[in-house]
């Protein structure tokens, strides 16, 4: 029997318990909090900050992330908070 793994099913609910309300945006790949755009991109290997005004988005910096999610949405979440 093959397994099949998906990380990005972990992004939401590690999501929920870092942030806590979060919008799912792209299936399980993007979320809103706030007007900052977490996106999960390369494989699931980076997360990539992205400020939203409406139509318009501008790329802020972007987390590895090294088998933990949890890990790479608090560095995140630091990003964000310091800003």
């Amino acid at each position: 029997m093959r397994t099949i793994v998906d990380p990005a099913a972990e992004l939401v609910p590690a999501a929920r318990q870092v942030f806590g309300g979060v919008r799912v945006l792209d299936g399980s790949r993007s979320l809103l909090v706030g007007d900052v755009k977490l996106s999960l991109e390369a494989g699931e290997r980076e997360l990539w900050l992205i400020e939203t005004h409406g139509a318009l988005e501008r790329r802020l910096s972007m987390v590895a992330v090294a088998g933990d999610i949890e890990a790479a949405l608090r560095e995140a979440k630091a990003r964000i908070d310091g800003d």
